[in-house]
């Protein structure tokens, strides 16, 4: 005897299904058409790549839930009789009861990551255990143990607030409605959960942490906002005995910029030191991968730039997971996870034995790509004013009517006096800067008013984006050691130029800019023929 209803069959493999989708992709919105038939509320395409699930204001949430409780009543009744019924249709309701869970107790969820009401966030966790506890019970504990996978009601609900938790990093730090923006968001999905989350749910919530991951894209385009979510997505475990989790790791989140800090204090950050292993280090401290906790993320930006030595102690705590303090032989367990970021041709640094392949090769397990702005802009001319009221909104906090009307005074302004066709080369920190000039002068001055087929040389873009404002320092120091070795032909003499280390020259140049410059070379004589292999 079949558990559902022939009317209820395709429904129920619909809502089995949509628990377990990446909800950034097309297919949560084929499953939810199947589950609702004719009730399905098509809204703005947009919808179909990036669904809000996630609250009562999506039109088809309280229609899904719904829906999920019939068919799951109606299989709990049957479930009571004595008769057997084939294991797959014991699965499906298993998965549908799952997703009747989170969409029943989905503002409880909420509260144990933003407490309200005066409730403390152990109160919260409590509180939206209990209600889900009973529910669980309802659903899960039949007589004689009838359902094959035996789900941990501690672990379900572990996972089903690390989803919601997902849920609002994603939509708080990956800001558009553009397809790149939805596809990023979907690959940030797949770098939490895997893209088989029945697997991650069964076992990879416990692993997963292990695998680093590496976001690439060009400089200004929001990866550490990307490590951020991801970070702030990792699964902690519930313990039922105490009713709490058992780290209390939300933000347990760790960023460094490794071109901002000389290699002696990215040891000291990154590993800890002992005392007097250097001068300076007048007690023991503890670095950030001993600080990190199981739910924990340690970010490592500009991966590009780390000096080789400390390559090699962080390829032995990807290998092993082990890392010893500076000036000590203890070994140390890093019991985290590596987010890692560059924007930098890492195959070309290889190339050049500026980066260690087997470093790459330890990181690249997990890519992420962050698009340019021109990129979003490109696709979704509305995201410009969504990225600038966001922007707007962190520049002038706590004033929300002056924040919207500054970001249609700075849409505006930029539509009437830049274009469409601007490249916008600096990406988001650039639009930041230009909502900033704005606001204070009343105009901007881009670093170049170009179109996208438009050329410029190295030199004559390196003087444009310094005109303009846009570059950061490491940006600047990137362009200007590339053109110091064009121009001399080797390390030494370049840092001669420059008044520097030649191991900084070989660190910091860039080898594609290099070529551009020593291309203009031939064509205007300002370098010298002695190159350097």
């Amino acid at each position: 005897m079949s558990l559902f209803e022939a009317r209820d069959l395709e429904a129920a493999e619909a809502l089995a299904g949509i628990g377990y989708c990446n909800p950034f992709l097309p297919e949560r919105v084929t499953l939810e058409r199947r589950a609702l038939g004719t009730e399905f509320l098509p809204s703005h395409a947009i919808v179909h790549w990036q669904p809000s699930a996630t609250d009562e204001s999506y039109p088809n949430f309280p229609r899904l839930r719904d829906r999920a409780e019939q068919i799951a009543d109606a299989a709990r009744q049957q479930l009571l009789s004595d008769v057997d019924h084939p294991e797959r249709e014991l699965r499906m309701y298993e998965d549908i009861v799952l997703y009747l869970l989170y969409a029943r107790h989905l503002p409880a969820l909420n509260e144990c990551l933003l407490p309200a009401h005066g409730l403390g966030r152990k109160a919260a966790v409590r509180r939206a255990w209990q209600h889900f506890a009973g529910d669980f019970n309802h659903y899960m504990s039949l007589p004689g143990g009838r359902l094959p996978s035996q789900h941990d009601s501690g672990h379900a609900f572990a996972v089903l607030v690390q989803i919601h938790r997902a849920f609002l990093s994603i939509y708080e730090y990956i800001i558009g409605g553009s397809m790149p923006i939805a596809r990023l968001r979907a690959s940030v999905w797949q770098s939490i959960f895997s893209h088989d989350m029945r697997r991650y749910s069964r076992v990879l919530y416990r692993c997963l942490g292990d695998v680093p991951t590496l976001i690439l894209g060009p400089s200004g385009s929001g990866k550490e906002l990307v490590a951020r979510a991801i970070g702030h997505s990792r699964y902690v475990r519930f313990d039922v005995a105490t009713e709490s989790f058992a780290e209390d790791e939300f933000d347990d989140f760790h960023p460094l910029n490794l071109s901002a800090l000389a290699p002696t204090l990215i040891e000291s950050e990154l590993f800890g030191h002992r005392r007097g292993a250097y001068s300076g280090a007048a007690g023991d401290r503890s670095g950030w991968l001993e600080s990190c906790g199981p739910a924990g993320t340690v970010f490592l930006d500009e991966i590009g730039d780390l000096e080789g030595g400390i390559q090699v102690k962080l390829l032995r705590v990807l290998q092993s997971r082990v890392f010893q303090r500076v000036g000590e032989t203890t070994d140390r367990t890093f019991l985290g996870k590596i987010v890692a970021a560059t924007n930098r041709d890492l195959a070309s640094d290889i190339a050049q034995r500026r980066f260690r392949e087997d470093l790459y090769f330890r990181l690249c397990a997990d890519i992420v790509q962050t698009p340019t702005l021109r990129e979003q802009l490109s696709d979704s001319s509305a995201d410009l004013l969504t990225l600038v009221a966001f922007l707007t909104q962190r520049i002038i906090p706590g004033a929300p009517s002056e924040a919207a009307s500054l970001a249609d005074e700075v849409v505006a302004w930029i539509n009437t006096h830049v274009g469409d066709d601007y490249l916008w080369p600096g990406n988001i920190r650039e639009l930041e800067q230009c909502v900033r000039n704005i606001m204070i002068r009343g105009s901007y001055e881009p670093s170049r008013r170009s179109s996208p087929s438009a050329e410029l040389s190295g030199r004559q873009r390196l003087a444009s984006l310094v005109a303009g404002g846009v570059l950061n320092l490491d940006d600047l120091i990137r362009h200007y050691t590339s053109m110091a070795f064009a121009m001399e032909g080797s390390y030494v003499s370049a840092a001669d130029r420059l008044k520097i280390d030649w191991r900084t020259v070989r660190q910091k140049m860039d080898t594609n800019l290099v070529a551009e410059y020593r291309q203009e070379s031939k064509t205007d004589g300002f370098g010298k023929a002695r190159l350097e292999d």
